[in-house]
């Protein structure tokens, strides 16, 4: 199994113990109370660089930033966004980053202004060319790091001729999946439909994968992806207000392109409609797992948008802005962005039936339990992307028009603020930690920059 983010949950004693935190915490704010003691690493300071505010005693180093020329000629494309942390060779950390730029977006993509550098790219190995007018510029990079020195060794093109790759997730046998956000039909000069996800392998050498749209995962707007190591099985979030909880059943375990089944998600209890919880809706409690069942799709490369009108219509519910989807061994989380009576984000936990994706999980199906909502922006606002600690604390980026946070959660249920943008409306992506336990990275989205995060981690208090 490769070593990326969900390696430092199977790998830890306690795992998603900042789940089990933030319950703790949430029962706490809904019965009148409130934690006790200092959580996390203490108040945040200003630094010289003036980008982000941490605790003391920690440092960041920022490289990677949109527009440098990379080892093979390209430019850093803008709108950093989902990234996945693997080993490399000699101890190094490869990165591989998403960018959700569109085709319009001419001057941020890797190409240049006047797209003199496309003419750099090998004879299919762009996946949309735009007619040579407006090709695609959505993709992905590859970064190689040494967390040794906390340098940058070099940083490449690895997907490109894509749209709004948003996030995505790593899988257990060592890929990345980068997820096109796209749900409109192509663009004027689009050679090719949009809306899938793209598999890329990690390397230390610079070099553009095939590109390979995954049809039969679904063509919809894709936010992030998890992988059950146990069945094979993928679940996909899809970024609308009412988008779907879709759940992928490979054909052959690990070979996504060789097709297989798309379904989405329902209950078991027909009378459960809805997630959300908005105002106005029925409640989804907290902490009740539930039953539930899968809904085949039907043609689901449909340029029509309409997976997800056909699926509540076959009885699946829908969910507040699918964002991040974690797996872990006691289940997969996902982030809902505006979940919630305020609209402020939900955090869910699907735990797989013993039987995922066969005949016989109709007599013990998997079950969805709604496991945090807070309802309140001092501990949390619109959580987007999330990865875990190696010591099991839970770390969320926010995505929010004012401040934007990590936000991290102790397995004892305490929520402290690890880091903050000093530059409001800049959205903080892609939380990871490099293979050692290190460093965490993350992206700062716009102007476009990857962080690498250091500091004395264990003396974290409880």
């Amino acid at each position: 199994m490769p070593t990326s983010r969900r390696n430092f949950i199977r790998n830890t004693s306690i795992t998603a113990a900042g789940f089990v935190g933030l319950r703790a915490l949430v029962s706490q704010k809904l019965m009148g109370a409130s934690s006790t003691g200092r959580a996390g690493y203490g108040p945040l300071v200003d630094d010289a660089q003036g980008l982000l505010r941490v605790p003391r005693g920690f440092s960041y180093t920022v490289f990677s930033r949109t527009g440098e020329e990379m080892a093979d000629g390209f430019l850093v494309p803008a709108a950093h966004d989902g990234m996945a942390a693997f080993a490399g060779p000699e101890g190094l950390t490869l990165l591989v980053r998403n960018h959700e730029n569109e085709s319009k977006q001419t001057g941020h993509g890797p190409f240049g202004a006047d797209n003199a550098r496309l003419a750099l790219v090998p004879e299919g190995k762009i996946y949309d060319r735009g007619h040579g007018i407006e090709p695609n510029i959505g993709g992905t990079t590859t970064l190689v790091f040494n967390t040794r020195t906390q340098q940058l060794e070099r940083h490449f093109l690895s997907l490109v001729g894509t749209v709004r790759n948003c996030a995505g997730g790593p899988t257990p046998w060592g890929t990345w999946i980068t997820c096109e956000e796209m749900n409109k039909l192509p663009e004027p000069h689009a050679e090719k439909p949009h809306g899938f996800n793209f598999e890329v392998r990690p390397s230390s050498a610079p070099g553009l994968v095939d590109p390979v749209p995954l049809k039969a995962m679904g063509r919809f707007r894709h936010e992030a992806v998890a992988v059950d190591v146990k069945s094979g099985a993928v679940y996909q979030t899809e970024d609308l207000g009412d988008g779907l909880l879709y759940r992928f059943l490979p054909r052959e375990k690990g070979q996504l392109a060789a097709g297989g089944r798309l379904q989405a998600l329902g209950f078991v209890d027909p009378r459960i409609k809805d997630t959300r919880n908005w105002p106005g809706t029925a409640v989804l409690p907290v902490g009740q797992s539930l039953p539930v069942r899968w809904i085949d799709l039907e043609d689901p490369e449909s340029p029509n948008d309409d997976l997800r009108v056909r699926g509540m219509v076959a009885g699946a519910v829908p969910f507040g802005r699918g964002e991040g989807a974690w797996a872990t061994d006691d289940g997969i989380y996902f982030a809902m962005t505006t979940g919630g009576q305020k609209l402020q984000g939900q955090i869910f936990r699907y735990i797989p039936s013993p039987d995922e994706g066969t005949g016989r999980e109709l007599n013990a199906p998997g079950r969805l339990e709604l496991y945090a909502e807070p309802n309140d922006s001092e501990l949390l606002l619109n959580c987007d992307t999330l990865t875990v600690a190696p010591w099991g604390d839970l770390v969320i980026c926010e995505d929010h028009g004012s401040c934007c946070r990590l936000i991290g959660v102790t397995p004892e249920g305490r929520f402290y603020v690890l880091a903050e943008n000093n530059e409001p409306k800049n959205e903080l992506a892609g939380a990871c930690f490099s293979p050692d336990g290190s460093t965490l990275f993350f992206n700062v989205q716009r102007p476009g920059y990857t962080v690498a995060l250091t500091g004395p981690w264990d003396r974290r208090a409880p």
